[in-house]
């Protein structure tokens, strides 16, 4: 007892009374300290006193939809990075078709007594999915933080890349190319940040004394495939400019024109959006509307500890400015 007592006292910078203090559940001690002497236990090896098992621990659960599309890894990557800067170890819980649904993941998460949970995509961005295992979290006040999508009603910190300007810049850019037939790929009906991409390209349509009409607008599942069946349409009613809600939705229709003879960019120029990886390596490289990852990451981890210790944090939403990346899948509108 007397050697644990002066490794974590050790491990922790404070006296082995002060670890004793903890140990033994009683008052006087700083809930910063109290914290540090329970993690440093763990990392020891020691099992925590049986009153104390209870406790949050230092594990914060990233959820997210899928791993194939990059910008998930991406953003998993620089969550990971500044979680584990603060003492904190990030729990990756993948959805995989048939395979641990969302709630599912959040029922073993609670299990596990964490400290928060960070979600990157999932159902909360779709506006008519169960939002039961949300409301769940919200009620046992587990500190939360959304990537991209609010939820009505339940007011969880949200960090976004701002979808009207993404939008607005690239619709700008074919426009400038000479495009007038400009179509969108986006994801389903209730996904939020699609409306909010939609919403955005009427607008900007509108103030450039044009109307986007429903034939210009495809809406698919985020994949590859999805994108080349949606831009497959949107080739047939003579889009020459099509904007995407994804990168990979960008690639399918890239795959589109290509299936059909039509040239990338000298037939149909396509943008994406998300910047993810090896998109400077397609071809031809891939214009796109980049997401700020690192930016966005620190922030939601900025967001996270501060209610995980307690602080007062911002509860609406934070939009962050994208930036369009031009490459060469846009060019002149044929004439």
């Amino acid at each position: 007892m007397t050697r644990r007592l002066a490794q974590v006292a050790k491990k922790v910078g404070v006296s082995e009374a002060t670890v004793s203090r903890v140990l033994n559940g009683k008052p006087g001690v700083s809930q910063a300290t109290r914290q540090s002497v329970l993690t440093a236990l763990d990392v020891l090896g020691y099992e925590r006193p049986s009153q104390l098992r209870g406790e949050r621990a230092r594990l914060v659960g990233l959820v997210l939809p899928e791993l194939q599309n990059p910008i998930f890894p991406a953003f998993a990557e620089v969550i990971g990075g500044a979680l584990a800067q603060q003492g904190l170890t990030p729990v990756l819980c993948t959805q995989t078709k048939g395979g641990v649904s969302e709630a599912d993941y959040v029922d073993l998460l609670l299990q596990q007594q964490v400290s928060g949970v960070v979600f990157a995509g999932g159902l909360f961005a779709q506006a008519d999915a169960e939002h039961a295992h949300y409301r769940r979290l919200a009620e046992r006040r587990i500190p939360v933080v959304l990537i991209n999508a609010p939820i009505e009603n339940i007011d969880f910190p949200c960090i976004s890349c701002d979808d009207g300007v993404a939008v607005e810049q690239a619709w700008r850019h074919l426009t400038s190319l000479g495009h007038e037939k400009i179509g969108l790929v986006l994801g389903p009906a209730d996904h939020i940040p699609s409306r909010r991409k939609l919403a955005a390209a009427r607008t900007v349509a509108t103030a450039n004394g044009r109307e986007l009409t429903a034939e210009f607008v495809e809406r698919t599942m985020f994949s590859l495939e999805g994108g080349q069946a949606a831009a497959s349409r949107l080739l047939d009613r003579g889009a020459t400019g099509i904007i995407c809600a994804s990168d990979p939705l960008a690639l399918g229709a890239v795959r589109a024109a290509r299936r059909r003879g039509i040239s990338v960019p000298d037939g149909v120029s396509v943008v994406g959006y998300d910047d993810s990886a090896f998109m400077n390596c397609t071809e031809p490289p891939l214009t796109t509307v980049r997401q700020p990852i690192e930016a966005m990451g620190r922030a939601v981890v900025e967001l996270l500890c501060a209610q995980i210790q307690g602080g007062e944090v911002h509860h609406g939403e934070l939009l962050f400015e994208p930036e369009l990346v031009v490459r060469g899948s846009t060019a002149q509108a044929p004439r």
